[in-house]
């Protein structure tokens, strides 16, 4: 039950903005209607979710809010990565990110746009993603232990909704590729065009917890500048692995 619920909030998570139906959730989740309807009852009478009543649509509720905002006193790390997010940023030109690993996604949690007049929207803030599939989301991969990273790529099919290129073979290439660098490189791979780079930013374990990313469009990460960018996310991913240790 209490992980049925969890992939409904984290379902509904995805729809901010314009809220989503019960088949909508269904679909999402693998629930039936009838469930997840019965689910999204429940939570709207304890305020976890909310219903417009003329369209229909849920979205997340004010109960939320409140517990978000006691919980963000102890694991709110926002505040120590927006330093490094608006200095990637305006170093660069480009939209800079800061992501956090949720299980086997990451999820978006500040975005700040650079100068240069053309972006990229593949992230947002609470967008999420499969690990392995935005850049954020590769670098995680690339630097888990071995074991855990083929029990994933065994379990969990990318390509239903990103198609070949997300093969496990594929993959494992970019781990690989990434590793050797320490950052990885998206080339287009989510929406055709957009391009994306990301380094890992560190628990007091030692594990990839997060991720510092560049997004932009393809001509702004050409060859001769990636390693300038790359060399920019890996200083201040680096920086904030201890500020984060330090405030730990």
């Amino acid at each position: 039950m209490a992980g049925r619920i969890a992939a409904l909030l984290r379902a509904l998570s995805r729809f901010p903005d314009t809220g989503a139906s019960t088949s909508q959730l269904a679909r999402s989740t693998g629930l039936a209607r009838p469930t997840a309807h019965r689910l999204l009852t429940a939570l709207a009478a304890e305020g976890y979710v909310d219903r417009d009543q003329r369209g229909g649509a849920w979205y997340l509720g004010p109960e939320l809010y409140l517990l978000g905002e006691v919980a963000a006193q102890r694991y709110d790390v926002t505040q120590h990565a927006r330093a490094s997010v608006r200095r990637l940023a305006a170093a660069t030109g480009e939209s800079a990110f800061f992501s956090a690993r949720r299980g086997e996604e990451t999820v978006c949690l500040l975005r700040e746009d650079g100068d240069f007049p053309i972006r990229s929207f593949v992230l947002h803030e609470g967008a999420r993603f499969p690990l392995g599939v935005v850049s954020a989301g590769l670098v995680v991969l690339a630097l888990l232990p071995d074991p855990e990273i083929d029990d994933y790529l065994r379990r969990v099919d990318l390509t239903a909704r990103y198609g070949p290129a997300h093969r496990p073979d594929a993959v494992r290439e970019r781990i690989a590729r990434t590793r050797e660098l320490g950052y990885a490189v998206n080339p287009g791979l989510v929406v055709e065009g957009s391009w994306g780079m990301a380094a890992a930013v560190f628990d007091r374990a030692g594990a990839p917890a997060w991720a510092l990313t560049l997004t932009g469009v393809e001509s702004r990460f050409r060859d001769h500048r990636r390693p300038e960018l790359g060399a920019l996310l890996l200083k201040e991913a680096h920086q904030l692995t201890r500020a984060l240790a330090a405030h730990a």
